[in-house]
Order: C-alpha cells, then sequence, then structure tokens
C-alpha cells in the first residue's frame, strides 16, 4: 500500500488574471488539462468553482504550485500562490470535503508550457488562453510522477485551523458544498 492517497488529484497553477486547472485519472498516471478560470482576487469565485470542481471529480488531494526563485528564495508570486492555496483549503473545509491542498514546486513549469505550445505548432498569440491549463499539468504530472517514485506523498500541507475538524461540519453548515456555490461563467479567458 503506498503512502499517498490513490484517486483523482487536481493541479492548480496560480496567476494575477488567470487560474490554469488539470486533473489526473484515478491511478495518478496521466496529468490533463481541465479549464482555465477567470482569476477573481475580491469575490473568489474562481476558488468556488475550483471547490466544485473538487466534488464533481471526487478529488482526493489538490497541488496548488509554487512559484520560487531560480535560487528558491520567496518573491511576490510566492505569497500569491501561498494565499490562494490557503484560500482554497479553507474553501474546501467549509464546503465539508475533505481534499488536502499541498504546495508544489513550480519552478519553470509556465516557461515550459511556453516551450511545449510553441513546439506544437500553436501561435505565440494563441498562448495565453490555454498556457495555465499546460502549466497546470506540468505542476500535477510532477507531483503524480514523484509520488510514484518516492512512494510517499510529496509537496508542503496547506494547514487550515479546522483541519483536524475535517470530519465534523461546523453547527450552522451542511456536508454538502453550500448554496453560495453557484455555476458561475468559467469559460477560458
Amino acid at each position: 500500500m503506498s503512502a499517498y492517497p490513490r484517486g483523482r488529484k487536481l493541479g492548480v497553477d496560480v496567476g494575477l488574471a488567470r487560474v490554469g486547472v488539470a486533473s489526473c485519472d484515478p491511478d495518478g498516471v496521466l496529468a490533463t488539462p481541465v479549464r482555465t478560470l477567470k482569476r477573481d482576487a475580491k469575490k473568489n469565485s474562481d476558488v468556488r468553482v475550483l471547490v466544485r470542481e473538487a466534488a464533481e471529480q471526487d478529488a482526493v488531494q489538490v497541488f496548488v504550485g509554487l512559484p520560487q526563485s531560480m535560487r528558491g528564495t520567496e518573491t511576490a508570486s510566492t505569497e500569491m500562490a501561498r494565499e490562494y492555496a490557503q484560500v482554497l483549503a479553507e474553501a474546501l473545509v467549509r464546503a465539508g470535503l475533505d481534499v488536502p491542498v499541498r504546495l508544489i514546486d513550480e519552478r519553470l513549469t509556465t516557461v515550459s508550457a511556453h516551450r511545449s505550445l510553441r513546439e506544437a505548432g500553436l501561435e505565440t498569440r494563441n498562448h495565453r488562453r490555454v498556457v495555465d491549463q499546460v502549466a497546470a499539468v506540468g505542476i500535477l504530472q510532477q507531483a503524480i510522477d514523484m509520488q510514484r517514485s518516492l512512494g510517499r506523498d510529496v509537496g508542503v500541507p496547506v494547514i487550515t485551523g479546522r483541519s483536524e475538524q475535517i470530519d465534523a461540519p461546523a453547527p450552522n453548515e451542511e456536508r454538502t458544498i453550500s448554496e453560495d456555490i453557484r455555476p458561475e461563467s468559467d469559460s477560458a479567458s
């Protein structure tokens, strides 16, 4: 038995304007693109869509890319990704979903995504609409490959204040996704 969960996992590439989402098969072999969400830092509608995606796919983990400098130091993008992962982890808990969020080093995934798209013949001006999905695929593929290779879980867990109470909803909360998580316009941007 492996020391990491088996099942569908999500990969998330967080940017200032867009969020790329990828998922993998239940055996954790191949990551594939899912969608690109418009980033909504004020209302967090993109986070609500991710929570819904996790519920619909019955996800067992979410990996959020952690962009660091080439030297491994923190940057403004690193802090943004940490904050986003925290908001996502807390939203999953509030929705009654036991889906841990983990941060995974994502240095150069966007650079690699652009290179892959160029090599595939996609014109540079068309990269914008899919590059975040391709970067999310890279993040997730790296995580599932490392899990298989090492035989253990990888990445840094995002801890929520209620993570030890994850099995019991708060008194005023239901176990299902709350009513405020409605389908929103989440078409590619």
